[in-house]
């Protein structure tokens, strides 16, 4: 995308004509100004988009990880369906866990009625270390319908890709694959975290994938720092 050539976001936010019953001036002028930046934002967010998808062949994956799928063991490779591309979303739902992490589920729970949406672009799995069964019954408890669940008995592939903390906990992550010309290689993966938060906020990505902090962030309340989504209210 050549920004020379776009027209300047404020002279498209003054264009766009918008007013609501009883607003004042004050609150106009003020929305104006950040609908530009709102507008300056999308357009970052797609050169962000067009830096990713221009990205060099990443490392390929030439260890054979096996899983436990809902349906019995399946290859990485297996995983990929008739895809070139996989999108992997490890659960924090690790076996020395009763329960799974809340935000995890949380943005998984939004996750699931996109599913069939999702799988008619590319292919898409949730791994986790609990065993298989541990994790069907937590699905079936949720309510999941779509949701591809896999279990990393061995924690191979999570040790690889850094859902393994050095304490041996859980960590999440999305990450993407792509399988061209017989050859699997990771494209790309989410990888701001602790040490990439600014200060006073929770380290996450942007753009931001769950749903929920779309909403709360359109709020005048915002994001609390001590709100936590919850298994069960």
């Amino acid at each position: 995308m050549d920004t020379r050539t776009l027209a300047p976001a404020m002279d498209l936010a003054i264009r766009n004509g918008v007013t609501f019953p009883h607003e004042s001036d004050e609150y106009r002028s003020a929305r104006i100004a950040l609908l530009a930046e709102e507008i300056e934002l999308r357009r970052h967010i797609e050169r962000v988009a067009e830096m990713r998808r221009a990205l060099p062949p990443g490392g390929s994956v030439k260890k054979h990880y096996q899983f436990i799928g809902e349906k019995g063991p399946a290859s990485f490779e297996d995983l990929f369906g008739d895809k070139d591309t996989l999108v992997v979303y490890t659960y924090m739902f690790g076996p020395q866990r009763e329960r799974p992490c809340p935000m995890c589920t949380s943005l998984l729970s939004a996750w699931d009625g996109e599913v069939p949406d999702i799988t008619q672009r590319v292919a898409f799995a949730v791994t986790a270390r609990s065993p298989i069964e541990k994790l069907v019954t937590f699905k079936k408890e949720r309510g999941w319908h779509y949701l591809p669940l896999y279990s990393d008995t061995s924690g191979e592939f999570s040790h690889d890709y850094h859902a393994i903390t050095p304490d041996g906990g859980d960590d999440a992550g999305l990450h993407v694959f792509t399988r061209r010309d017989g050859t699997i290689r990771h494209f790309w993966s989410g990888e701001m975290g602790g040490v990439t938060a600014d200060p006073g906020q929770d380290p996450r990505g942007a753009p931001d994938l769950m749903p929920l902090w779309t909403i709360i962030d359109c709020t005048p309340e915002g994001r609390s720092p001590t709100w936590y989504p919850k298994l069960n209210y």
